[in-house]
């Protein structure tokens, strides 16, 4: 795993590079407490460090996320993409419940994973950005998240910041095409201008009105016309195309869909800028069934040539960023640290959904056995029909991992404290071995 991290070195301070080190190796291998100081006792220094060194990381430590993130998208993007393959960005937020009045930028929000007839919480809204890759051992794409923006309310809008992200992976990426995804909160005037290299698709409110392309100039006097004649909402635009049958790949299945699509300009958020409209249908609903009643979607895209099908395709892997924000939650516990002051906020987060880019990269470059999901059945015999390794399978090996590193070594297994025999010698051995 730390071959991974070297490619972060240069991000850091010597010193401050042995702690991120350590606190993402901690972070990694803690099970109960993910706070900062439980990153410090999931490495097993407790008695060797003071918790003070952790906290500084994040508080007062001269370091960039963005800076972080960058070096492991390229990390990325050299080993797990096509040589000159666009790159495909999720873009979607995520609310990471606080409590206390004096944490920087928390504040009554939506949340759209709240439960009950309330869907808001108190706490910190992140708007993040992943790196959308298909792994061969996986039959749905993952979502890697590379960069990451605090959103305040009544500040810069999420889909400005969602633009800034993109834009500077675009500048970080010169030869690749940026093909961006969000839903539909993610679409708006804040995109117009774009980068040629950069498209955007996003789901279209069936309230949007849609307007044919401007006729040519008649050479007359007068100010030319910016559109043309209305076309309607998406559902009267639904009756005026042709349908074709087809078959998609989305969500790890082959679907037969019907496709219909038009060029055309959404003057309300791209102004004079031409887009394409998609619209889907199942196969089983028909293209007769309005857009309203959830059985069909429009997809709005600047990207005017590729295919319909692999608009679709491209739309529906958005959802992976969902499956990554619930899997740090659960099994890295991203957004239990309880940081307070400004700096420390604005980095522990990133520095969590990082540690997610490093446990995935690392598993789907070194750690991949074709035999993992056959051994966890013979382990947990209700997996019947498994056949592909969850991320907690994946952390779970690197945990075994850096256990058997210490091993080698020749170290005596330590416990913790936490149930994890071993973790220390490990740690300590990785600390050693750091510049």
């Amino acid at each position: 795993m730390f071959a991974f991290l070297a490619v972060c070195r240069s991000c850091f301070t010597a010193p401050t590079f042995r702690t991120f080190s350590v606190l993402l190796t901690g972070l990694i291998a803690q099970t109960r407490r993910r706070t900062v100081c439980g990153m410090l006792l999931g490495t097993g220094l407790e008695q060797v460090w003071h918790h003070a060194r952790c906290h500084r990381l994040f508080s007062t430590a001269r370091w960039s996320a963005d800076d972080v993130g960058l070096a492991l998208a390229m990390l990325v993007v050299s080993r797990l993409l096509p040589d000159g393959a666009p790159l495909q960005v999720a873009v979607d937020d995520t609310l990471f419940k606080r409590s206390g009045r004096k944490v920087f930028g928390a504040a009554w929000q939506h949340d759209g994973a709240a439960k009950g007839p309330r869907p808001a919480g108190f706490g910190n809204c992140w708007v993040v950005a992943g790196i959308v890759v298909t792994v061969p051992f996986l039959t749905r794409p993952v979502c890697l998240p590379v960069l990451a923006r605090l959103w305040r309310p009544r500040h810069t809008g999420k889909i400005a910041l969602a633009r800034e992200m993109i834009e500077l992976l675009a500048a970080h990426f010169p030869d690749r095409i940026v093909h961006t995804v969000g839903d539909a909160a993610y679409v708006g005037e804040h995109l117009r201008g774009l980068d040629p290299r950069i498209t955007w698709t996003s789901r279209l409110k069936v309230t949007s009105v849609l307007h044919e392309l401007p006729p040519p100039r008649t050479g007359k006097k007068g100010r030319p016309r910016t559109r043309g004649p209305r076309l309607g909402t998406p559902t009267d635009l639904s009756q005026l195309l042709d349908w074709n049958r087809t078959k998609v790949r989305r969500y790890g299945r082959i679907d037969t869909v019907f496709l219909a699509e038009r060029t055309c300009l959404w003057y309300g958020s791209f102004h004079t800028q031409p887009v394409r409209v998609v619209l889907v249908w199942d196969s089983n609903c028909g293209p007769g069934t309005s857009l309203d009643r959830g059985y069909g979607a429009a997809l709005v895209t600047t990207d005017l040539t590729t295919p319909a099908e692999q608009i679709v395709e491209r739309y529906a892997s958005r959802w992976t960023i969902e499956t990554t924000f619930y899997d740090a939650r659960q099994t890295l516990g991203v957004g239990e640290a309880r940081n307070r002051t400004r700096l420390a906020v604005e980095r522990t987060v990133p520095f969590g959904l990082l540690a997610y880019t490093v446990v995935t990269a690392w598993y789907a470059l070194v750690g991949h056995q074709p035999a993992d999901a056959e051994e966890h059945r013979a382990r947990a015999r209700w997996y019947t029909t498994k056949t592909q390794p969850s991320f907690e399978d994946m952390t779970a090996k690197l945990r075994r991992t850096i256990i058997q590193c210490s091993e080698v070594k020749g170290s005596q297994p330590v416990s913790t404290g936490a149930g994890h025999t071993g973790r220390a010698s490990a740690v300590q051995g990785i600390d050693q071995d750091l510049p």
